[in-house]
């Protein structure tokens, strides 16, 4: 293993540029100079957003793979981005990085980025890298385009908008308390060996996000324009809140329409864990949760993966979970708090 201390800052940049390609034609200049060059086409509108991923809040490097690590990092903004109805165009990675990791720690963690820019097909343009003195920290900032005026916001849904989620939910969540109680048994004695080779599904998705950028080209491809879009970071019951304040709203969501995978059922159960408080609080899917209005029904109803799980009705109802019996329950965000 190379220290990193052996390279230096500019030589681990080198080796982060000789495994950089560039596919955008937006992309006028990459890593090198002091700053990127973008040139977005007449007619488009850029969106940016930034996520921090900080180890031992976000991430524990006791079960989570670097590669697997890289990877999510860039899903992870991907998904803001695609929650805008936009097309990931670039990314900027700033890496804040302890002495403890070596040169090729740092160049796996980038395999993971390199796999997951090319799955988007998305450039890196920039970055920086720095020492800390405490955990790992990754910083990425992502940029899309959209046409002018049709990125999608919170803010659109209106009363009687159906309520939609694409994949499942609950299995991000499942994944970490697999991998938490594993941890713990090898914390209690070291020489036991991880059980996860039962829980591929639940592990992928705690591990190895997916942005839903197929959803958005496929909506396209519908002529469906979501009224209101956020991705499902903080869980389900968090997200559902957000679009109904910013959209001056509130709504309906059906407990026996939330979709949920049958192998993250069977882990919730293993656990003795409520699947609807899984699917409602757990966070981590980076699914998308959007609106559209009730004239597209037709053009979705039969989408494969998505999910009509409500609507949206007058704010003076509140947003409500309604049972089977059909009783409401007023939705609380009890998903992650990142200053608890």
């Amino acid at each position: 293993m190379t220290p990193l201390d052996k390279v230096g800052e500019f030589g681990l940049i080198r080796r982060i540029q000789e495994t950089v390609q560039l596919q955008q034609p937006s992309t006028i200049l990459g890593i090198g100079d002091d700053a990127a060059i973008l040139a977005p086409p007449a007619g488009q509108e850029v969106v940016i957003s930034t996520d921090l991923l900080v180890e031992g809040v976000h991430f524990d490097l006791t079960f989570c793979p670097l590669k697997h690590l890289g990877y999510k990092a860039v899903a992870v903004n991907v998904s803001d981005v695609a929650a805008m109805n936009a097309l990931p165009t670039q990314i900027v990675v700033a890496l804040s990085v302890p002495s403890r990791f070596s040169v090729e720690a740092v160049e796996e963690l980038y395999e993971g980025i390199r796999l997951a820019c090319e799955a988007y097909n998305v450039d890196v343009v920039g970055g920086d890298t720095t020492g800390s003195r405490s955990g790992l920290t990754i910083g990425i900032t992502a940029l899309g385009l959209a046409e002018a005026g049709k990125a999608v916001r919170r803010s659109g849904a209106g009363p009687n908008d159906l309520l939609c989620v694409t994949g499942d939910l609950g299995g991000a969540y499942l994944g970490l308390q697999v991998l938490e109680r594993e941890k713990q048994a090898w914390q209690a004695d070291p020489e036991t060996q991880p059980e996860l080779g039962k829980y591929p599904y639940v592990l992928q998705r705690q591990l190895r996000p997916e942005a839903r950028m197929d959803v958005v080209h496929e909506l396209r491809d519908l002529g469906v324009v979501p009224t209101s879009m956020i991705d499902i970071s903080d869980g389900l019951a968090s997200e559902v809140l957000h679009l109904c304040a910013a959209s001056g709203t509130g709504a309906r969501v059906f407990t026996e329409n939330l979709p949920i995978a049958n192998p993250t059922l069977e882990v919730a159960e293993e656990f003795n864990l409520d699947p609807i408080m899984c699917m409602l609080n757990g966070g981590e899917d980076y699914e998308l949760l959007f609106t559209v209005p009730l004239s597209d029904h037709d053009k979705i109803k039969n989408h494969p993966d998505i999910t009509i799980i409500g609507h949206m009705v007058d704010k003076s109802e509140g947003a409500n979970l309604i049972t089977k019996a059909g009783q409401p329950i007023p939705l609380r965000a009890q998903g992650f708090n990142h200053f608890e």
